[in-house]
């Protein structure tokens, strides 16, 4: 022990070399794996073998002439003197992506790439086939679609603009509430002929369930609504992507919770009347900086609209049963982006 507060004590006095610069993309490596406190999940999380990263932070420690970090059997800790670096590596990280973001906000061109990132079944299902509207009336605009459910890091500029469902909480950033989601549990026609419909919550355990886990999503919200401890034995499919969910459901695997709108989606689908009902916020984030970019303001107020609850009442705060839904007229909630063009390319202050 004695020997290990030496050897530490000596890490944080010895110094390095002067002249010994620090490669960025080191110390990028080096935030990565303390954030994760694995060094190879940080490799993951960075798309790079985990060779690559231990290689990369010996390197770095050699320049820097310290020891970042202690091995562990189940991951990395950071030493003293790691720690005191990290704060260093991180505001430098910060003040990279504040030097990004200003040149990016000097952007008046209304073309280029803009960077979405959104949860995966919003994304496919509704953002998705309204984008070529927008991209028809502005071809020059180059919108990246990013659809998973772990939420980017808008901070560090993996997106321009998030969508996602846990609010945001750093006050650095911009965040607007677009909508909210209602879930509501459905089956296909072929599923109710085979097995009936349930009319209870009692029913629904005599039948088989299509359930997603993913990031974003609260753990355990059907099985609380059944009163079970652990839903296994009636859960037929379990999926992480919200595509795979609603295709199952749609093909008679069972019943899942989709989105409310998927009665204006698909007629096949039958909504299940049991008492269930279970619903999350929509957040839009991104930095203020970036509001000044042309097309970055172009896609913010294009997504105000395209997830209006004024015209989409489906992301309305109060709940309208999937059978309502389907009585609207489509005329009602389509889009004429033609006609809206005005608002859609206002540019407008945060």
């Amino acid at each position: 022990m004695l020997k290990n507060m030496e050897r530490r004590a000596a890490e944080l006095t010895h110094p390095a070399d002067p002249a010994a610069q620090p490669d960025w993309d080191d110390l990028r490596l080096f935030i990565a794996a303390a954030e994760s406190g694995s060094l190879r999940q940080a490799a993951e999380r960075l798309k790079i073998s985990s060779s690559t990263i231990v290689r990369r932070i010996d390197k770095l420690e050699a320049t820097l002439q310290v020891r970042l970090f202690d091995r562990l059997p189940d991951g990395v800790e950071l030493t003293p003197a790691g720690a005191a670096i990290l704060s260093h590596a991180k505001r430098m990280e910060m003040t990279s992506y504040e030097l990004l973001r200003a040149v990016q906000g000097t952007d008046t061109n209304p073309s280029g790439l803009v960077r979405v990132s959104i949860t995966e079944g919003l994304g496919t299902y509704w953002l998705a086939p309204r984008l070529v509207e927008l991209q028809r009336t502005n071809p020059k605009l180059i919108i990246e679609l990013k659809c998973a459910m772990e939420s980017a890091d808008v901070l560090r500029m993996e997106a321009d603009i998030g969508i996602q469902f846990t609010r945001p909480t750093n006050p650095d950033l911009k965040v607007t509430k677009l909508g909210r989601l209602h879930i509501y549990p459905f089956a296909s026609s072929a599923y109710i002929a085979a097995f009936g419909m349930p009319r209870s919550r009692e029913d629904i355990l005599r039948h088989r369930l299509v359930d997603q886990s993913a990031p974003q999503l609260e753990d355990g919200v059907a099985a609380r609504f059944l009163g079970i401890d652990n839903p296994e034995g009636i859960v037929a499919i379990r999926t992480n992507a919200s595509t795979a969910h609603y295709h199952a459901v749609e093909k008679g695997a069972g019943i899942g919770g989709l989105a409310t709108y998927a009665a204006v989606l698909s007629d096949d689908l039958q909504p299940i009347d049991v008492g269930f009902h279970h619903s999350v916020d929509i957040w839009m984030t991104y930095h203020p900086d970036v509001r000044s970019s042309t097309r970055v303001s172009i896609m913010i107020d294009w997504l105000k609209e395209t997830f209006s609850p004024q015209r989409f009442p489906w992301f309305r705060d109060e709940f309208i049963h999937p059978r309502e839904l389907r009585r609207l007229k489509p005329d009602g909630w389509k889009v004429n982006l033609v006609q809206h063009m005005p608002t859609i390319f206002e540019v407008k202050s945060p």
